[in-house]
């Protein structure tokens, strides 16, 4: 397996004091939330990208969410597009590789039929899958009750080019146990390009360090094929970052037993 390791900034976390603790941990990236104070507008690209550069760290990015690139409604459903659009580009010009991107709808469900909502996620990801730059992947995230959840994600492999970020979270959100989410990964590591690694307890949307849940890692890592060339994020909801230098310590160890 040919992985490389980072972590998702979270809100009030400032990217420099971030890509210091990612260099000194030694990360291979720093995946940046584009939201709030690093929504697109607010970034220098080049400032951020010779921030990388001088601490050797590669720079993943999690595209701006709450965009509902699954309108019901045309210009919304557009606006959106664009918007996510625009923001893979500044992302690009950061000199980020990869982009995690939520293909979802949030339209009122009692008056749309869930069938039409998703064919027009499908449209919008199509859409934003040949709009953004060249050298830049974005990475659809499966989403627990969204348009696209890992139950159903297979019909968005089957309809678009797109390339997925899997989050363990969500997959147990979901109901799929480690063994099923091993079998989902087995399955689809062709398309399986980024995760989103956090661990629970239950079928909620923790966010909890690598390690502290119940979730098993070795099964669901394991379940890669040797040639797998991917990222992996750890998405913890904290901003105390010793958390996460706990958690890159537990997924070496996870890593190490997978890969030996």
């Amino acid at each position: 397996m040919d992985a490389t390791i980072g972590f998702v900034t979270q809100l009030g976390m400032d990217y420099e004091t971030a890509f210091d603790v990612a260099a000194e941990a030694d990360f291979d990236f720093v995946e940046l939330l584009m939201d709030g104070d690093h929504e697109r507008r607010s970034l220098d690209p080049d400032a951020v990208r010779e921030a990388a550069a001088e601490r050797d760290l590669d720079l993943l990015v999690h595209l701006p969410f709450a965009l509902d690139v699954g309108s019901a409604y045309e210009h919304v459903r557009e606006g959106a597009v664009r918007e996510l659009v625009a923001a893979a580009e500044t992302a690009a010009e950061m000199g980020a590789l990869k982009g995690v991107a939520h293909a979802n709808s949030k339209a009122w469900s009692p008056a749309w039929d869930a069938t039409d909502l998703r064919e027009i996620v499908l449209e919008s990801v199509r859409e934003v899958d040949a709009e953004t730059p060249d050298g830049f992947e974005v990475c659809f995230e499966n989403i627990p009750r969204g348009a696209f959840s890992t139950g159903n994600f297979q019909d968005l492999f089957a309809d678009t080019d797109a390339a997925m970020t899997l989050d363990t979270g969500h997959a147990r959100v979901d109901g799929l146990d480690s063994a099923a989410t091993a079998k989902f990964v087995a399955r689809h590591a062709d398309r399986i390009s980024h995760f989103h690694l956090n661990d629970t307890r239950k079928a909620q949307d923790e966010h909890l360090p690598f390690g502290a849940g119940t979730i098993d890692f070795e099964q669901v890592l394991g379940a890669l094929p040797d040639d797998w060339s991917g990222t992996l994020s750890l998405e913890v909801f904290t901003l105390d970052y010793g958390y996460i230098g706990v958690s890159k310590k537990y997924l070496n160890d996870v890593l190490e037993t997978v890969e030996s």
